[in-house]
């Protein structure tokens, strides 16, 4: 087995692991996947990697349920930096009022990743947004949306960023949907980063 191979499999595996250590609320494992001063960048949080996890922990002692569901992933290495794809799927329980409601959100994950010291981590993550739904958990029950909050956000994350922002989280309106002009920006910016000497 070439080199390259190796390598493209292990950042899969890396890319992999951190979706199931991070529902699992398995927080030191969840940090070796990632630099610590990488940035993450989702609906409800921009900043570093440290203090992902440290909102995702609070998050876990306030009983968020949240589930990620990963597809195939497509690695392009170049040197000690490299960009990681990966399809998912976002699965989220909460309440609108008091009616329990899932949100089943579908996406890429976007990742540079870089090597140092020999070891592959997650620099920087970035998530482009395709498609989601809300429905009730339970047959038979009523919600009512605000067409005005609905439509503050965009149809990739539109019904994810409902349900976070009703219950209080601040959204980002402008992240990367499918198409977008914010993720042909995005995958540009990446290629430059991976070509570039530093």
């Amino acid at each position: 087995m070439s080199q390259a191979l190796l390598e493209r499999l292990e950042i899969a595996e890396l890319v992999q692991s951190w979706a199931l250590y991070r529902d699992a609320g398995d927080w030191d494992k969840l940090r070796a996947t990632v630099y610590a001063d990488g940035t993450m960048t989702a609906t409800w949080f921009h900043g570093t990697f440290e203090a992902f996890i440290s909102g995702m922990q609070d998050a876990w002692r306030k009983g968020s349920s949240s589930q990620h569901f990963q597809g195939g992933t497509v690695v392009e290495v170049q040197g000690t930096k490299a960009i990681a794809q990966t399809r998912m799927a976002i699965l989220v329980r909460g309440k609108l009022d008091a009616v329990p409601v899932d949100v089943h959100c579908i996406g890429v994950f976007y990742d540079r990743v870089e090597k140092r010291d020999g070891l592959w981590r997650i620099a920087k993550r970035n998530v482009i947004y395709d498609k989601d739904t809300l429905t009730p958990v339970h047959v038979g029950d009523a919600i009512e949306l605000s067409s005005e909050r609905l439509l503050r956000f965009p149809e990739g994350y539109r019904h994810l960023a409902y349900l976070q922002s009703f219950n209080g989280a601040q959204v980002n309106p402008e992240l990367p949907t499918t198409r977008s002009e914010a993720s042909q920006q995005l995958k540009l910016e990446a290629q430059q980063w991976l070509r570039s000497l530093s």
